[in-house]
């Protein structure tokens, strides 16, 4: 139903890691579509083919006002033939920015409800009243992560990468962590960069593989120390970062996944975490629409190509 492009594996270069003897690649998986991109083309994959075979109409899902989930799943139900609605954290939220401005391009219809009211969007009796207010729909929940987004990021990884050892992701709701964790091979080691503020990732990661019933011999771990004062939040040091990154590689990032990622990635390969020879694959989930979003809100202008 979506198609993908190819994706490109990038290799890097560069001193620290001629010093480290650690070898570092990047899965530029913000390649894989124009529009549907990262990790979100994953996610999406097999929620539209399973809305399809319900025969639905509507793809009802939620998201911050800045959501890369809200960007992708409108641009795919456009793509895929559905109608779309998006209810959006906030009242107060920028209608015109550019991440939803784009949302209503695509035929998104925005519902703009409080703090307070999202946070009840998984109860049952929230989600009856949305039936009430908008009819049947096909139910995809915040960050894409259920079990058809699982089901589409195992795909990521395939044997053209078990010469990594090491895979490296960002964590958000979960679901790609998940999907890598049940596919990876048994010598290789997941690290997953939590981009929230709080050891409660742990929980919630442990809970997702025992509901998916993912049990993986492969080691993984998660690291909650890169997130820069929570989700959404940055921090100078960051920004620094992803700007000197940029210029090193030519590759960019977001500040809210990728960029924590790949700069804890590369304080522990400073700190001598991976063995010499180590091979290490980044997972670049993409996100990058967010980029204008964050330069209009906060005025530091970042690389969106």
């Amino acid at each position: 139903m979506l198609q993908s492009e190819p994706i490109p594996l990038q290799i890097l270069s560069h001193s620290l890691l001629n010093e480290r003897r650690v070898h570092v690649a990047v899965l530029r998986l913000d390649k894989i579509h124009p529009v549907v991109s990262g990790n979100k083309f994953y996610k999406l994959k097999y929620n539209l083919e399973e809305a399809k075979r319900l025969e639905e109409k509507t793809l009802l899902t939620f998201g911050g006002a800045f959501s890369n989930h809200i960007y992708a799943t409108a641009s795919a139900a456009k793509l895929a033939g559905f109608q779309s609605i998006g209810i959006i954290r906030a009242e107060d939220a920028d209608k015109g920015n550019p991440t939803l401005a784009h949302a209503q391009t695509m035929g998104m219809e925005l519902h703009f409800i409080s703090r307070e009211s999202y946070r009840q969007k998984n109860s049952p009796e929230f989600l009856k009243n949305l039936k009430a207010q908008f009819g049947d729909f096909y139910l995809i929940p915040e960050g894409g992560t259920n079990e058809f987004a699982i089901k589409g990021t195992k795909e990521i990884m395939s044997d053209s990468y078990s010469e990594f050892t090491h895979i490296c992701v960002s964590i958000g709701t979960g679901g790609t962590f998940a999907g890598l964790a049940a596919s990876i091979k048994s010598h290789q080691s997941l690290i997953g960069f939590s981009s929230l503020k709080g050891e409660f990732i742990h929980e919630e990661i442990s809970n997702l593989l025992e509901t998916n019933k993912i049990q993986t011999k492969a080691s993984h771990e998660i690291r909650t120390e890169y997130h820069f004062g929570g989700y959404g939040k940055h921090k100078k040091e960051l920004i620094n970062f992803m700007g000197w990154f940029y210029e090193e590689f030519k590759m960019p990032l977001d500040p809210i996944y990728t960029g924590k990622m790949v700069f804890g990635t590369w304080d522990l390969i400073e700190k001598n975490h991976f063995p010499p020879n180590s091979k290490v694959l980044l997972i670049h989930t993409g996100g990058l629409q967010g980029n204008t979003g964050f330069a209009a809100k906060t005025g530091i202008d970042l690389p969106i190509l």
